[in-house]
């Protein structure tokens, strides 16, 4: 069973994508990496869960452009940097 979290999904909603700042269409993208628990019809663990606007979640997804597999592994490792600070400084996670 993959780890499933409500909050931390819609915490990406309202905020700017941790990639361009745009702000209106933020959710939480998934990580596309069988190694970290994607598999056919299954998303990865919800803390494999970055906060990407539209343009960015399908440039990732490649519904838009084409990187290539550094660029993607790039750009997600930067959204998962920014995205779990962010986790942190809301107080969304708290170290206890």
């Amino acid at each position: 069973m993959s780890f499933r979290s409500k909050k931390l999904l819609d915490a990406a909603e309202g905020q700017p994508c941790v990639l361009c700042g745009s702000v209106g269409t933020t959710v939480s993208a998934h990580v596309n990496s069988v190694a970290l628990g994607k598999g056919t019809g299954i998303k990865a663990p919800d803390y494999y869960a970055v906060h990407l606007c539209q343009v960015c979640h399908d440039l990732y997804d490649g519904r838009r452009g084409k990187l290539t597999k550094k660029e993607k592994e790039d750009l997600w490792t930067t959204a998962f940097i920014r995205t779990v600070a962010r986790w942190f400084t809301s107080g969304l996670i708290q170290v206890k």
